[in-house]
């Protein structure tokens, strides 16, 4: 089956989905704060600047400066790409009064002012962020399989492919909101662990349809002047893996609990 596939900007992360991600494709990449999400969506929103994409990236918890500069630290001109019409960022937590920010998190607003960016930017393949998507469901997660699935279904008529970070759940060890990650096409699941007294970050490929994905997980770096990098196959050790049993009786309860809400919800 031919298939169009995006590279993720990431070496040696495209080798493990196959090539890239399916042209079109909702991806998710979830995981706790500081493991590198963030990073790869800009990788990926480089990647689309320098292919000739139209690109998009939508920042909720940190502002358009803050992703400037760090795109920066990785020898990623954001600055000049925005001047060329070829990458525009939504500021949706300053709210300020240009015409690319938005001044709610409300569902509706954010795909319009994506579609607006879109016609802005031209006709043509075009990559959006949203960094990230679990602010617009943080005070009702039941609602995030319906939210997601709304994204994923608007922006797919407008041939997007999107990357969108969600907030881990240190409790469960799922994307914060029930049921974003059954929406997703591709899931990408940052962790990291203490080794030896060292913090260790690593990713792996947890689901990727219509894709012979890598089952492994892998250790990741971020270096200044290069971004995210994909190290070596990870080292499993049952210590890394293997939850007390209060953690897991929590885990159980939240579980049944989320079922619940999603039962007696909307959708």
């Amino acid at each position: 089956m031919n298939i169009e596939r995006l590279s993720t900007g990431v070496r040696g992360l495209d080798e493990l989905i196959e090539g890239g991600i399916p042209r079109g494709f909702f991806v998710v990449a979830t995981g706790e704060p500081g493991c590198g999400k963030t990073i790869l969506c800009i990788h990926f929103i480089n990647q689309g600047i320098l292919e000739n994409d139209k690109n998009i990236y939508i920042t909720t918890e940190e502002s358009r400066e803050s992703i400037i500069n760090q795109a920066a630290q990785f020898n990623m001109d954001f600055n000049k790409a925005i001047v060329e019409k070829k990458l525009i960022i939504i500021d949706a937590l300053m709210g300020g009064d240009d015409p690319w920010t938005l001044k709610s998190l409300d569902l509706e607003a954010l795909v319009n002012k994506i579609i607006e960016a879109k016609k802005y930017l031209g006709y043509g393949r075009a990559r959006v962020v949203i960094d990230s998507i679990s602010a617009y469901w943080l005070d009702k997660p039941s609602m995030a399989r319906r939210y997601s699935y709304f994204i994923k279904k608007v922006l797919s008529k407008w041939d997007f492919t999107v990357m969108a970070t969600a907030q881990y759940a240190i409790t469960t060890g799922e994307a914060h909101g029930f049921g974003v990650e059954h929406v997703g096409d591709v899931i990408i699941r940052f962790k990291r662990i203490i080794r030896g007294g060292k913090l260790c970050r690593f990713l792996v490929i947890e689901k990727a349809r219509q894709t012979n994905h890598c089952l492994y997980a892998h250790e990741i770096d971020i270096t200044t002047g290069q971004g995210l990098i994909i190290g070596k196959k990870l080292e499993v050790r049952k210590e890394d893996y293997t939850l007390p049993r209060y953690i897991y009786d929590r885990i159980i309860s939240i579980k049944k609990k989320e079922v619940k809400n999603f039962d007696h919800s909307s959708l």
